[in-house]
C-alpha cells in the first residue's frame, strides 16, 4: 500500500472539522514532484580599488516547500465518503486562513514516508478547478500549496552550533595585503580595519611592508563587545 503525503495540523486549538479543518489532510493522489527552495541574503562590501565588491553573508532566508495536489471526485470510488472535491479543497484552503481560537494560520507538519518531514506554515493556496458536472459542481481540482518553514530560535541555534575563535592568530603580510581586506576576511566586516590597525600599532595603514607580522585577536577583544 502506497504511503500518502499527509499534512498534520500541530496547533491543536486550530483543529475544527466544523470549519473544514481536520487534524490530518491526506493526499488523494501523491504529487508527481515537490519543490524545496532555500536562499541566502548577501550584502556587498564596497572597497575602493577592488575590481568588484566583497560579498558578506547576512542571514539565511526561510526555506519553502511547494506541493501540487490533484483532487478528482470523478474517478473516486462511489463509496469513498471524503471524495468531495469541495470538501478537500476547503481543508487545504483553511491552512492559510486565520483560525478563531489561535488568531493565526496553523502550524503544520508535512510528511511523506521517510523522504519528507517539513514543519511550517502555509503561505499561499492556489485553487484551480478543471472539471465540473452539469450543475456546475467541481469534480476535479489542482491545489498548489506553498509552506514556509517554521523553526524556533532554540532549534536553529542548536542546529548551527555556532562557535567563535577564542585564540589570537598571527598572519604574515604579503605584497598587496590591505587591512580592510584582512578585516573582512577575518571578521566579515571591512570597517574593522581601524581597530585592527590600532591593536597592532599601525600608524600608516597605507605602508605595510611584506613580512610584517599582524596579530588577529578574537573579535570581542578587538571591539570590546
Amino acid at each position: 500500500m502506497d504511503t500518502k503525503l499527509t499534512i498534520t495540523v500541530e496547533d491543536r486549538d486550530a483543529i475544527d472539522p466544523a470549519r473544514g479543518l481536520p487534524e490530518k489532510i491526506e493526499a488523494q493522489y501523491n504529487p508527481a514532484e515537490l519543490t524545496l527552495e532555500k536562499s541566502a541574503q548577501l550584502a556587498e562590501q564596497n572597497i575602493p580599488g577592488l575590481d568588484s565588491p566583497l560579498l558578506q553573508f547576512v542571514r539565511g532566508q526561510i526555506q519553502k516547500l511547494t506541493v501540487e495536489l490533484t483532487l478528482d471526485q470523478a474517478s473516486a470510488p462511489a463509496n469513498q465518503p471524503d471524495a468531495s472535491v469541495e470538501k478537500r479543497v476547503l481543508a487545504l484552503y483553511q491552512l492559510v486562513k486565520v483560525q478563531p481560537r489561535t488568531h493565526a494560520a496553523p502550524r503544520v507538519l508535512v510528511t511523506w514516508g521517510q523522504g519528507l518531514s517539513f514543519r511550517g506554515v502555509a503561505e499561499s493556496v492556489q485553487r484551480k478547478f478543471t472539471l465540473f458536472d452539469n450543475a456546475g459542481k467541481p469534480l476535479r481540482a489542482v491545489v498548489t500549496v506553498t509552506f514556509r518553514e517554521y523553526r524556533s530560535l532554540d532549534e536553529q541555534l542548536k542546529e548551527l552550533n555556532l562557535q567563535s575563535a577564542d585564540q589570537t592568530k598571527v598572519t604574515v603580510l604579503r605584497a598587496g595585503d590591505r587591512l580592510d581586506v584582512i578585516a573582512h576576511r577575518e571578521y566579515g566586516d571591512a570597517e574593522l580595519w581601524r581597530a585592527l590597525a590600532a591593536h597592532n600599532g599601525v600608524e600608516d595603514p597605507r605602508f605595510l611592508p611584506p613580512g610584517t607580522r599582524l596579530e588577529i585577536p578574537p573579535r570581542p577583544e578587538l571591539t570590546g563587545s
